[in-house]
């Protein structure tokens, strides 16, 4: 999910730019997860011919629809993270 918030407005980044976006991640597994996302037709990889070679990461126009939704988890998320009277009595 971090992945495609540092994607959601049409933005394009570099893959050393998600890398320093998200220092937390190993390449390994943001490789991994970059061509899972591309294959489930959520991020699409465009590359440019040129030297040296450029390639740049986005969201496809599925991917975007998944804005709301993410949005809206993220909402959620952040009012469980600080839980009040309302929230522990619900459970």
């Amino acid at each position: 999910m971090t992945i495609l918030f540092h994607l959601f407005g049409d933005r394009l980044m570099r893959f050393s730019d998600l890398e320093r976006a998200i220092p937390a991640i190993s390449q390994k597994m943001l490789i991994q997860q970059l061509r899972k996302l591309e294959s489930d037709g959520i991020v699409r990889r465009i590359v440019h011919h040129q030297v040296p070679p450029k390639v740049e990461y986005g969201l496809t126009k599925w991917g975007e629809k998944l804005c709301p939704a993410l949005d809206a988890l993220l909402l959620w998320a952040e009012d469980q993270s600080a839980p009040s009277e309302t929230n522990e009595s619900d459970v």
